[in-house]
């Protein structure tokens, strides 16, 4: 049996992309015939996390974490994330012995600095430090690991991302808030926070009509301000898929994202994106001529208005989460066989240093 206990502090419910490319990642593991055991904020007291109370921070002792691992017998540690659960899995898998991997999902020091102005240099040293343990780091993008690169997180491995091609595709009938709109409908979809760039969009002249999909701590004033646009709040499901398959084209202004999941499964709904030539957009969508990478977003909006639907879905359909699963079980996969190569020493050490095999030389 092969087990692995995956440690992060983003879980349901929250909405968003890490939660579902691990949530995704689980039951493909399970399928594959893992034992997935979550250790996340849903096991534990927890309070809301300053300026994003959707997000839970675990309450619990030292070693209340590292309990749980040894209990889920596992083979293989990953703690996807940085806060106070991965932190607890850090230090009890350094001081057991115990290899793991990780992963970098966020731009924290990006987010930090446009929240409440933290130097990104002192968040960057606090990542280098978290990850520097890890057999391996996993990200999305080749780009990603080479700016991780230059902040002293070397030990990278390419974890992509997919796409549930039987629910974001085209020909789903539209959102009822969608009748009578002007179009074109340019979409949005992410959470509604000041990291995401959502004014950007909002402000730009093109014409149709905008709409946000999501929740978030700029909902409210961005709401006052951008009276003309249609907030929708958050959705999922087949609702999401809808919003996705009645728009006429995604504007994705967050020039802070690693990866971009919304941007494949607006793709794979049929929809052309424009963006920033930034990470995430560039590697996401590049020169696949499923979109327009401009600096002037309103250009770029424009100009992908003319990109035929069909370009948008064969480049959103190359997206698989079975081949992302792979990669991410060849990682743990070499961290599991670590683990086997450290006790095999453990045990011949053993050996050595016992009576009977003094007694037997």
């Amino acid at each position: 049996m092969k087990r692995i206990a995956l440690v992060s502090d983003a879980w349901a419910p929250q909405v968003n992309g890490v939660v579902r490319t691990l949530q995704t990642t689980a039951g493909l593991l399970r399928d594959r015939g893992w034992t997935v055991t979550t250790i996340t904020p849903d096991r534990f007291r927890s309070v809301p996390c300053p300026t994003y109370p959707e997000i839970r921070l675990a309450l619990t002792l030292p070693g209340t974490v590292g309990r749980m691992i040894e209990a889920a017998g596992a083979d293989a540690v990953h703690i996807a994330t940085e806060g106070p659960l991965g932190l607890a899995a850090r230090r009890h898998c350094l001081k057991v012995g115990r290899p793991f991997t990780t992963s970098f999902h966020t731009r924290f020091p990006e987010y930090l600095q446009a929240r409440f102005g933290v130097s990104p240099a002192m968040s960057w040293r606090y990542l280098s430090w978290f990850h520097a343990p890890a057999r391996s780091v996993l990200v999305a993008t080749p780009r990603l690991a080479a700016e991780l690169g230059t902040h002293g997180i070397t030990r990278t491995r390419l974890w992509s991302r997919g796409v549930d091609l039987s629910r974001f595709r085209p020909g789903l009938p539209p959102p009822a808030a969608y009748a009578g709109l002007q179009r074109p409908i340019l979409l949005n979809v992410g959470r509604v926070a000041v990291e995401k760039n959502i004014e950007a969009f909002l402000q730009t002249p093109a014409s149709g009509s905008k709409v946000v999909v999501g929740d978030g701590p700029a909902l409210a004033e961005l709401r006052a301000r951008f009276p003309q646009a249609l907030f929708l709040g958050a959705l999922t499901g087949d609702a999401l898929a809808s919003a996705y398959a009645g728009a006429d084209l995604f504007v994705f202004p967050s020039r802070t994202d690693t990866f971009g999941l919304v941007l494949v499964e607006a793709m794979a709904s049929g929809l052309p994106v424009a963006a920033y030539p930034v990470g995430g957009p560039l590697d996401v969508v590049g020169d696949s001529g499923a979109g327009v990478l401009d600096d002037d977003l309103d250009a770029a909006i424009r100009q992908a208005l003319r990109i035929p639907r069909s370009a948008a879905l064969f480049h959103g359909r190359s997206f698989s989460w079975d081949a992302a699963a792979s990669q991410f079980e060849a990682a743990i996969a070499d961290c599991v066989a670590d683990t086997a190569r450290l006790q095999s020493k453990g045990t011949a050490r053993h050996r050595e240093l016992t009576p009977e095999a003094e007694n037997g030389r």
